[in-house]
Parts: structure tokens; sequence; C-alpha cells
């Protein structure tokens, strides 16, 4: 079986922002191709892995992309200004180190700030702010212009750090924990009957409106679908309601979610011994499951949500245990599927 941290090390490390995904798509096709009988990569560059020649169509998918940086102007001194593509907060930028993909090729590069002690008193007051930062590639100006122009991407830098207790940290578990989710599945169903034609997507755009999501599910006309995304872990200061155990699996129900689907998921993790929780969303849950529910005539759509600490940040810290707990559950509700899954699609 795959190492699943080694896994994330290798697929975290990848570029992969938003609108520019081929470097990990091509990555995660390669390690699909081991265990399932079809992978291709379309043109938004979303990756399937098709399991399964019959019966209803499930999509199971997570999203591959990454938030970053996007430069924007280069300074006379050579400092590149940037903008943010998805939900890169400034907050915590300051001091951290990027990788700029200039024409050259890739290259390190810090974000600076002007530091304390030349900020004024009402400055000091206030969180930096995305234009107050900039990138320094260490090189003389004539030579950042030259290498460096609007649209040159910019990646934050988080190599997968080992933690105590089956626990790592690393930038993009979110949401790359959910292909790894995936590809363990994918490791289970070897050599078990799959009664039906399994789809495992790693989609492209999530950060910036679920728009791979969508586009394959139009393509790929599911039965069923299920979202893998990442929740808040439990962090100190955190609203008891806001946050869920590092160590349980949770399964989300709300507007975007089909209850029949959710309440099967759960009877599931009850039967296999998953230790799983039920999140209550009632509003739009900003992830890929509201790109399914709407996907051509509407998919009947469930979630499942890997609880994550220190969201859109380089350190996002997870329990390898939950996405081995994860993909086992997705497991059971593959090859469970019964002569009468159209029961689990009305209401």
């Amino acid at each position: 079986m795959t190492d699943l941290s080694v896994f994330l090390g290798e697929i975290t490390a990848l570029r992969g922002i938003s609108g520019d995904e081929s470097p990990v798509s091509s990555a995660v096709a390669e390690a699909f191709q081991h265990f399932c009988d079809e992978v291709t990569i379309d043109a938004m560059q979303s990756v399937t892995a098709r399991i399964g020649k019959a019966g209803p169509r499930v999509m199971i998918t997570a999203h591959l992309d990454e938030i970053g940086m996007i430069a924007t102007i280069v300074e006379d001194d050579g400092a590149v200004r940037f903008g943010r593509v998805g939900g890169v907060d400034p907050r915590i930028l300051p001091g951290s180190r990027v990788t700029v993909h200039t024409d050259d090729g890739p290259l390190s590069g810090v974000i600076g700030a002007l530091p304390p002690h030349l900020l004024s008193a009402e400055d000091k007051k206030t969180n930096y702010k995305m234009e107050a930062l900039f990138v320094d590639l260490g090189l003389p100006a004539a030579r950042v212009k030259e290498i460096v122009h609007a649209g040159t991407q910019i990646t934050l830098n988080g190599p997968l750090t080992a933690l105590e207790n089956g626990r790592c940290a690393a930038k993009t578990i979110d949401d790359r924990g959910g292909v790894a989710v995936m590809l363990r599945l994918a490791e289970l169903l070897q050599n078990r009957i799959v009664p039906c034609q399994l789809f495992l997507v790693s989609a492209v755009q999530e950060e910036v409106g679920g728009l791979g999501a969508a586009t394959s599910a139009y393509s790929l006309r599911p039965d069923i679908a299920v979202a893998i995304d990442v929740t808040h872990a439990e962090m100190p200061g955190c609203e008891p309601d806001d946050v869920f155990p590092l160590d349980k699996v949770v399964l989300t129900e709300g507007p975007n979610i089909h209850p029949k689907l959710h309440a099967h998921l759960l009877a599931l993790a009850q039967k296999h011994r998953v230790d799983a929780q039920t999140a209550v969303c009632a509003h739009v849950t900003w992830t890929d499951a509201a790109s399914l529910q709407i996907a051509r005539a509407g998919v009947p759509t469930a979630l499942i949500e890997i609880p994550l600490k220190y969201m859109h940040t380089t350190v996002e810290t997870v329990s390898i245990g939950v996405i081995e707990e994860s993909a086992r559950l997705l497991a059971a509700f593959v090859t469970e599927l019964s002569d009468g899954w159209e029961g689990l699609t009305c209401y």
C-alpha cells in the first residue's frame, strides 16, 4: 500500500495554482494509473480515474488546486508586487518563503514588509495589507524585470513536516489530502467487486469557484456524487460549533447535501466502526459539493470533510488516520451499493 505521508509530501510540493494545475495533475494521473481501469486528463487539467464498467455512475471528487499569488508589477528596486489567487490571507505572508516561477525557471524568494520599527503608530494598529507586501528575489532590479512579468506565478513554500501521533503539516493539504483519500480508496478496491462505474475526479479550480468539479460532472453525468474536502479542526480560541476533533471523519449535512445519502453514509460509518460525526452547514458549503449538486439537471450529493488545522497556511495539519478512515468508509459505500441504489437518490 502507498505510504500516504510520502504521497502527500510529494504532491503538496508540486505547483498547481488554480487555473494552471498541470504539474500536479500529471503526477496525480501517474499515481492513479496503477490502480484504475482508465485515467484521463481533460482540457481544464482535472484528472479522472475510472474503475468499473457497469452500473450506476458514481463520482467522487477532491480538488488538487492550491491558493497562491500572481505577480502584478515589478517596482524600480526589483520588488515584486502581487495579487492573490484564491483565499490567501495577507496576515500569514510576511516572512514567508516562496517560489517565483520565472521565465528562467523557479527561483526562491522571501516576502518582505516594513518592520515594526519603521511603521507609524497608526499602522501598528492594523494588520498588513496585500498591497504593502512584496517578494524579494535578491536580484538586481534590471534582472528581475527581465524574468518576472505580470502573470508570473508565486507559490508558497511549506514542505511536509511529520508530527507525532500520525499527524503531519504542509501547504496544500487542502485538498490534496482528499486526493490521498481517493488514492487509498482505489487501492482498497483492488480485487473487490465494484458494482458501479466509479469516477475518481481530482478537480481543478475549486479555490476560485468549484469550476473543475462542475465541468467534470457535466461530462461524466453521475447518478450519485460525493465531494471530499476539509473543515476546521479544533484549535485554541475557536467556537465549539465551528471546529471538529482532528481524529474524526466529518459528514456534513445541509442544503447542498442529499439527506438520504448523508444518512446512508452515517449508517455505513456505524456499521464499519468508522469514527464519524455530523457537521451542519446551514448555507452553501463553499466546497465542490455545491457545484456537483446543480450539475446538469442536479446530482444527489454527499460531503465528507477532513478536519484540518491552520487552513490556508503553509502548515495545514491533518491526521493521516482520518484520511485512511475516510477511504475505508468510501470503500464500503462503493462496494455495498445494492440493486436498489436508486432509493438513495429520491426524497
